[in-house]
């Protein structure tokens, strides 16, 4: 029979804790901590007041190919990797600083909430590890973003370089469209 730690427990629940609260879902929660589902669902509901969201975990590398996340996966990713060569720090821990600094340069989005969530930046370093996802290096702009690991990338341009038509033509910005235009009359 091996021992409990308690202060081993109490490290898993501080970083489960950190890890609801920066919006992670109970898959990766149970991927990440050592604590039992039944623990982190009372921690979950605890701290939230609700039962944590159910259904699947993003599983598609596409998602972030497309403009906006692209750009936002891109800045995750890179903020990683340089934690990763210079911080001397990984795993997890890595992934919640890189987060956290990505939460510091973008701020919410139009509905609240940051366009890459806690879930997604993690699903994007598993994409990474298994070769899936890579970068590739604007020939415009230097800057390095994410492609599909298997794609031509010689030429490529990054979407900040050459933005799609439709590019900031949300809900959000046609409603304030409109009532700057009704403000003026």
């Amino acid at each position: 029979m091996t021992k409990k730690s308690v202060i081993t427990e109490a490290q898993e629940i501080q970083l489960a804790i950190e890890l609801i609260n920066l919006g992670a879902r109970l898959q990766l929660l149970e991927s990440e901590t050592k604590l039992s589902r039944e623990r982190l669902l009372k921690l979950y509901k605890e701290l939230k007041g609700v039962s944590p969201p159910k259904g699947m975990l993003p599983f598609s590398t596409d998602w972030f190919i497309t403009w906006q996340p692209n750009i936002h996966s891109s800045l995750f990713i890179n903020i990683y990797k340089y934690l990763i060569q210079h911080a001397r720090i990984s795993g997890i821990q890595a992934i919640i600083k890189a987060y956290k600094l990505y939460l510091e340069q973008v701020g919410p989005g139009p509905d609240g909430e940051p366009v890459l969530s806690l879930t997604r930046a993690w699903t994007l370093v598993r994409f990474f590890e298994s070769k899936m996802l890579t970068t590739a290096c604007c020939g415009k702009c230097g800057g390095d973003y994410v492609v599909h690991q298997l794609d031509l990338n010689n030429d490529y341009t990054c979407g900040l370089c050459h933005m799609p038509s439709r590019a900031g033509k949300t809900k959000k910005a046609r409603e304030e469209a409109a009532q700057a235009a009704l403000a003026s009359v």
